[in-house]
């Protein structure tokens, strides 16, 4: 009778993993798209160390407390690494 009540909890962890995914890909697709001279001229990181990264924490949504980790790099990436390198 207990697992019933926890039913509703799975969806709602559902979704965060769902998210955390669509995330970490997203940060990734736009990563791939971007030149690698934007990087540099921006100031930040290569485009190679930002695909390892992001390959990564898509890699590790799968495995505990290191999605969390990758969802922390991928935020980095689209709060601060893309709006840099996009005006770049």
């Amino acid at each position: 009778m207990g697992s019933y009540t926890l039913l509703p909890l799975r969806g709602v962890f559902l979704v965060l993993f769902v998210g955390m995914l669509i995330v970490k890909v997203f940060a990734l697709i736009d990563c791939l798209t971007v030149p690698e001279r934007a990087f540099v001229m921006a100031g930040k990181q290569t485009k190679v160390i930002w695909t390892v990264i992001l390959a990564v924490a898509v890699v590790t949504t799968f495995g505990g407390f290191f999605a969390v980790l990758g969802l922390i790099a991928a935020l980095v990436y689209l709060l601060d690494v893309r709006p840099a390198v996009r005006q770049a």
